[in-house]
C-alpha cells in the first residue's frame, strides 16, 4: 500500500509554495464513531464546515446534516424523490427534472460504509490514511497553483475538472467516487448560489481524492510551485495580501 507523506511535511511544504498565510485544507474521511460531537446543522452542511477551518472537528451524520441533498451527497440516504423537481423547477439550476436524473444517474452516488463524515484541518490530523481527500478554500491565486501541480503529470482534458453539483455534490460525491474508481481526477466547485453565502466572497472549492493524491504528494516540490519566477511574483502578491 502507497504510503502518505505526514500532515507535518504536507503542512510544511504547502506553507512554503502558498505562503505562511495560507488556509489549510481540511481533511476528511468516514469513521464508525464520531470524533466531535457536532450540533445539528439548519440548512447547507458548509455551515458549520466553518468551524473545522478554524479548528473545531466537525462530525456530519444522518441525524445532524438536515439538507436532503446533502444528507443523499455525504452518502446517507437514498435520493430523495423531490430531488430532481427541485433542483430544476425551484432552485432552476437545470431546464428539466429528467436532465437532473440523468447527471444523478451517472454520478452513480452509493450509500456510505460507515456512519459518520469527518472534517478536520490539515494541522490536525496524525495521518492522512482512511481520507477521503483534502478540501481546499481557495482564493483565484491559491487555484492557479493547485490547478498547475494537479497538471503537472496529467495531461488528460479532464485532469482538473468542474462538474455540475451542489456544493456537497461537487466537494464529497465526486472525491468520494473518483477514490471507488481509482481516478486521477480534482475537481473544482463551490459555484452554485445555494452555497456561495457561507463561502468567501473570493473563494472557491478545490478537492484533491485520496486516489489522485498518492501520486501528487510526490509532485509538489517538482511542480512550478517551487523555483519559478512566474509562480515567486503571485506568491509574492497572496503574501502582500494576507
Amino acid at each position: 500500500m502507497e504510503e502518505f507523506i505526514s500532515p507535518k511535511i504536507l503542512v510544511e511544504t504547502l506553507r512554503q509554495a502558498f505562503g505562511e498565510g495560507l488556509s489549510l485544507p481540511l481533511v476528511f474521511g468516514y469513521s464508525d464513531i464520531p470524533i466531535a460531537e457536532t450540533e445539528k446543522v439548519g440548512g447547507c452542511l458548509f455551515k458549520v464546515l466553518d468551524k473545522a477551518r478554524k479548528g473545531t472537528p466537525v462530525s456530519l451524520s444522518a441525524a445532524n446534516v438536515t439538507c436532503g441533498g446533502g444528507k443523499f451527497y455525504s452518502g446517507f440516504s437514498e435520493m430523495p424523490e423531490r430531488i430532481p423537481n427541485f433542483v430544476s423547477l425551484k432552485e432552476k439550476y437545470k431546464k428539466t427534472p429528467e436532465m437532473v436524473k440523468e447527471y444523478l444517474s451517472a454520478l452513480n452516488q452509493q450509500l456510505a460504509e460507515k456512519p459518520y463524515l469527518n472534517f478536520v484541518r490539515l494541522d490536525q490530523v496524525e495521518t492522512l490514511e482512511g481520507m477521503e481527500g483534502l478540501l481546499f478554500y481557495a482564493t483565484p491565486d491559491m487555484l492557479s497553483g493547485l490547478a498547475a501541480w494537479a497538471y503537472y503529470d496529467n495531461n488528460n482534458a479532464d485532469a482538473v475538472s468542474s462538474p455540475f453539483g451542489s456544493g456537497c455534490c461537487t466537494m464529497i460525491s465526486q472525491a468520494v467516487r473518483e477514490n471507488r474508481i481509482n481516478g486521477n481526477r480534482v475537481f473544482m466547485g463551490l459555484f452554485d448560489p445555494s452555497v456561495r453565502p457561507y463561502i468567501g466572497v473570493n473563494e472557491l472549492g478545490f478537492v484533491i481524492p485520496r486516489s489522485r493524491f498518492i501520486t501528487m504528494q510526490h509532485t509538489l516540490k517538482e511542480c512550478c510551485l517551487f523555483g519559478t519566477f512566474g509562480w515567486s511574483k503571485v506568491r509574492e502578491r497572496m503574501n502582500k495580501n494576507e
